[in-house]
């Protein structure tokens, strides 16, 4: 059976074919086409299976990274969305709660009010009312006036409504009967409800969340179609699934209704492969950095679970969302990254980048702005004859030119400059993964460091160094781990509901009562999407808070608990739970389960163990000796490093740094005063020094 993984990223678009049965893995990297992302996806998977000698009528499942929504996110770009809402509540999603993202700042900007996802003359209002706690009808729906605020609407140039009513999470009977009536007005709209996205409480998230659906709904639901539609023009009659952010798989179907779910669709797949990465070096805790041409993505893996980012913390471009998200941060760090002097005169490293078009001055595509890359090529850290494998030649003028003149407007010399670059860069991915750490309690001491992404290996030793890391792993494919990490997953399907049960008065059959309902519901979506329900793992977990507080912590719930007669032995797990992520409990308090979820996983065909390498010696691997610039403590100057070829390294020899390791994906550099080592499970152990 073969597998087909595709990851999009900003530089390159990522491509990994595996053959489950005898393990072997093709990988192949194009570059990223966009003004339309699927055009790479289709060339790369052509060429890879052509490699491997088949066609993409031999391929069984298409696993697919997306940054479809997130570009269009960051980069407010989507459809013209307009919102259908309760009368009196036409201004939610622009007041949000009165908190203020930056608490001391007097000049910040509110992104939900300054890039509204849908502008206040798109928003129409109609009469009706549900009211809590059981979701009774008070005001029926005007349905009249539904039907001509679509009309108006659509007369407005509209490409999406958000329909969002309050309380719709305890029933959604108007929110159905309005998208119904939306649907027949409008028959070519795309229409979304807040119950369909986000059946929770809290209207500002809900309603934000269902907005974003719609600002990016036509744009993804395009995309994931005609994706779909060209693979099957090329033969492919598998199954495609597409990756989500809490680090399952879905449907077509369900992505293009819900594209909101895809806001960290390539991130997440990352995550997922740095933690394989770290099961093949036998270690369950470690941290995923993965840098690539625009971004680095950090995620924390412990006990080999990524942990699954709480309500307070979900946001995509500083909008709060109400989804299930995996646990990451991003910065605008990559070998793309443009170095400048600001308008203050401060030395900077991105988040601006090069991008794939025109790329750093190093690619001779015309760019004229000094990148990371380029800094990497002066410094010697990269082989300008063996980039991508030798597929690519750099052109070490033009990144020499570049800065130069950069060097001349800091009064410093070009390899200052460079070993600057680099430095600075190093430093900021440093920063954010101690607020992914450090900050939380967690000592990265005593997790190693997975480098992926096509410049991860090239930082990361300087980056573990920074943190008192002390070991990095380099993944078999590091270029290409969002790809691989796509097909280490399985569909995944959930389903929550807010519940307000207190547990003093509340028991375990209240709440199983609502868990058998919940699972109910979530049997009927998988016999929607065809799978047997039979065959789903179900997870069950709450929400919960001490009665009174404002925001919850996840809570796992176990059949056992269910099946108690009491809520006790829960409540003890929430006071041990709330005193290891607050550093105290309140014993005596009652217990608020806010939320219920249930969560269906469905094992799919996975990616097979890497076939161990065959080996070499070092004299055989050597390419040359040359010189590459590193600082060590204050000292800058050059060092006699050794190049070698990764698939001719010998197994189990520990080889001392400065070398740096070619490979088709990735550059792999281990610092002086660190070694490396490759393992029989085909990844490279680097040690750091002092």
């Amino acid at each position: 059976m073969y597998l087909l993984g595709a990851d999009v990223g900003g530089t390159f678009t990522d491509i990994v074919l595996t053959n489950t049965k005898t393990g072997t893995t093709s990988i192949y990297k194009v570059p990223s086409t966009p003004g339309d992302p699927s055009e790479a996806v289709i060339s790369g998977a052509v060429q890879v299976c052509e490699l491997a000698g088949i066609t993409l009528a031999d391929v069984s499942q298409v696993y697919h990274g997306t940054t479809v929504a997130t570009n269009a996110a960051l980069q407010y770009r989507g459809a013209t969305a307009g919102m259908i809402t309760t009368e009196g509540f036409r201004d939610i999603i622009h007041i949000g709660r009165h908190q203020r993202p930056q608490h001391y700042s007097i000049q910040q900007e509110i992104p939900w009010q300054s890039r509204p996802l849908v502008q206040r003359r798109h928003r129409r209002v109609v009469v009706e009312r549900i009211a809590p706690p059981h979701g009774q009808i008070l005001t029926p729906l005007d349905e009249d006036a539904v039907a001509i605020a679509v009309k108006e609407l659509v007369d407005a140039g509209v490409e999406a409504i958000a329909i969002c009513f309050l309380f719709s999470y305890l029933n959604p009977e108007h929110e159905r009967r309005a998208k119904v009536i939306a649907q027949t007005v409008a028959p070519d709209i795309f229409v979304t409800c807040s119950h369909e996205v986000a059946p929770q409480f809290r209207e500002f998230e809900r309603f934000t969340t269902t907005a974003m659906n719609a600002f990016i709904g036509p744009l993804v639901a395009a995309y994931v179609n005609r994706l779909d539609m060209a693979l099957r023009d090329k033969g492919f009659n598998g199954d495609f699934h597409i990756m989500r952010s809490n680090g399952g798989v879905a449907s077509p179907t369900t992505i293009s209704d819900l594209p909101v779910l895809t806001l960290l669709s390539g991130l997440a797949a990352g995550v997922l492969g740095g933690g394989r990465v770290g099961q093949l070096a036998g270690n369950s805790n470690v941290i995923s950095l993965d840098i690539g041409g625009t971004s680095a993505d950090i995620g924390v893996v412990t006990g080999g679970v990524c942990g699954e980012a709480s309500a307070r913390d979900t946001q995509i471009a500083d909008y709060p969302m109400l989804i299930p998200m995996l646990d990451l941060h991003t910065i605008g760090a990559g070998g793309g990254s443009i170095a400048f002097v600001d308008s203050a005169g401060a030395f900077r490293v991105g988040p601006v980048s090069a991008g794939a078009v025109p790329g750093p001055a190093a690619y001779g595509h015309g760019g004229t702005s000094p990148t990371v890359t380029d800094a990497n090529l002066v410094l010697g850290r990269l082989d300008p004859q063996n980039f991508l494998g030798g597929s690519m030649k750099l052109d070490s003028a033009a990144a020499h030119t570049v800065i130069e003149k950069l060097a001349t407007e800091l009064g410093l010399s070009p390899q200052e400059t460079a070993e600057g670059i680099i430095a600075l860069l190093n430093a900021n991915m440093a920063n954010a993964i101690r607020a992914k750490t450090v900050q939380k309690g967690i000592d990265p001491r005593d997790y190693a460091l997975v480098a992926a992404g096509g410049a991860g290996p090239l930082h990361a030793a300087e980056v573990a160094k920074l943190l008192s890391i002390p070991q990095v792993i380099v993944p078999p494919h590091p270029g290409i781990n969002s790809a691989e990490g796509l097909l280490t997953t399985d569909l995944k399907y959930e389903v929550v509901r807010t519940t307000f049960l207190v547990s003093t008065t509340a028991t375990a059959g209240d709440v199983k009562t609502v868990v058998d309902a919940i699972q109910k519901e979530l049997e009927g979506q998988l016999l929607a999407e065809h799978v047997d329900p039979s065959s789903a793992r179900f997870e069950y977990s709450t929400d919960a808070r001490y009665v009174g507080q404002g925001y919850e912590l996840k809570l796992t719930l176990s059949e056992s608990t269910m099946n108690a007669g009491d809520l006790q032995s829960l409540v003890a797990d929430f006071h041990r739970l709330h005193a290891r992520e607050y550093g105290h409990s309140f014993d005596e308090a009652a217990l608020e389960l806010v939320n219920l979820r249930v969560t269906a996983t469905v094992d799919v065909p996975k990616i097979a163990p890497p076939t161990a390498p065959a080996g070499g010696d070092l004299a055989s691997a050597l390419v040359r000796e040359s010189e590459a610039i590193f600082r060590i403590d204050e000292d800058l100057r050059p060092y006699s490093t050794a190049l070698y070829r990764r698939e001719k390294l010998p197994v189990g020899q520990t080889f001392a740094g400065p070398a740096i390791i070619l490979q088709t994906d990735s550059t792999v550099v281990v610092p002086p005063e660190c070694s490396a080592t490759l393992t029989s499970s085909d990844v490279i152990l680097i040690s750091i020094g002092k």
